[in-house]
């Protein structure tokens, strides 16, 4: 193989490493908790509980009913500590991951909502809802459930 292609194809893994490893201002800066209607008896989901029904791969919580998950914009730095904590992927990676099911004709991409208080009202709003915010939210009329 060519010297040069070596070294791009090396560049080029390099960039990618550098560019997925979270700053300590983004993630840990960016602390969520996730709130479900108050209707949904959980008191607890595991993340990949929680990713799986994000993605629409499970329509419903874990011995429960079905589940109607929000997001927050795709520019939100929230989004992008929640889609690390929990997909273990970026929100880039993610919208990407929903424009090929869209394209597919599989799925469409849950709604978005502009702020964390839209999205608790939304969630109070719709049975069977799941979000998540800002860790200081306010969130009356929601319940907040622990990610294990």
């Amino acid at each position: 193989m060519p010297r040069y292609i070596t070294r791009l194809i090396l560049g080029l893994a390099c960039a990618a490493a550098i560019s997925s490893v979270a700053t300590p201002s983004t993630a840990a800066a960016q602390s969520f908790k996730v709130i479900v209607h108050n209707d949904v008896a959980v008191a607890e989901l595991t993340a990949a509980a929680l990713s799986n029904i994000f993605l629409k791969k499970d329509s419903k919580f874990p011995g429960g009913p079905e589940a109607v998950p929000v997001d927050l914009p795709a520019s939100a730095t929230l989004r992008d500590a929640f889609s690390k904590a929990i997909h273990g992927r970026s929100t880039a990676a993610v919208v990407t991951f929903w424009q090929q099911q869209v394209f597919s004709g599989k799925d469409t991409p849950p709604p978005t909502k502009p702020t964390d208080e839209a999205v608790v009202a939304y969630v109070k709003s719709t049975p069977g809802a799941v979000g998540y915010v800002r860790d200081g939210t306010a969130t009356e009329g929601v319940k907040v459930v622990k990610v294990k």
